[in-house]
């Protein structure tokens, strides 16, 4: 398995735009996957995190599972697509986590040796420093054979 740290920089390089964001890699064990971003470079102009900000710590979960417990032979994971409430202003750093169980793991897997493409849907929690759920996604996404 990859050290979350060579996870972090391999996003870094694949997504030039994540890093300059801030993103970190917390998380990627099976069906886990957590991301935390730090409120600056990310503040909006009402000193809050930016929306655009909150939105892809939360999308990029669906990627690091592919790093994780859907890990597969040429398997690309992609957005189909993804919606977000907005619950709270964030003023601090945020958590976004996801996690898929057991079960879905093995049927996307299945799915996706079978056919080459799987859907799965992920819903995540954006959570700040002091545990307050501050927004939250859920997403569809494709592991998908390139």
């Amino acid at each position: 398995m990859t050290s979350l740290q060579q996870l972090t920089a391999d996003i870094h390089r694949l997504i030039p735009l994540m890093g300059s964001m801030g993103i970190e890699i917390v998380e990627a064990d099976g069906g886990t996957a957590a991301a935390r971003i730090p409120a600056a470079p990310n503040v909006n102009h009402f000193g809050s995190m930016y929306a655009g900000s909150l939105f892809t710590v939360a999308e990029v979960l669906g990627g690091v599972l592919s790093y994780a417990g859907l890990a597969a032979e040429g398997a690309v994971p992609l957005v189909k697509s993804v919606t977000i409430d907005f619950l709270r202003p964030a003023t601090t750093s945020v958590l976004a986590r996801a996690s898929l169980d057991d079960d879905e793991l093995k049927d996307t897997l299945a799915r996706y040796a079978e056919h080459g493409k799987a859907d799965f849907e992920l819903v995540a929690e954006v959570t700040d420093e002091a545990g307050t759920v501050v927004a939250r996604t859920r997403g569809l996404y494709q592991l998908r054979r390139f």
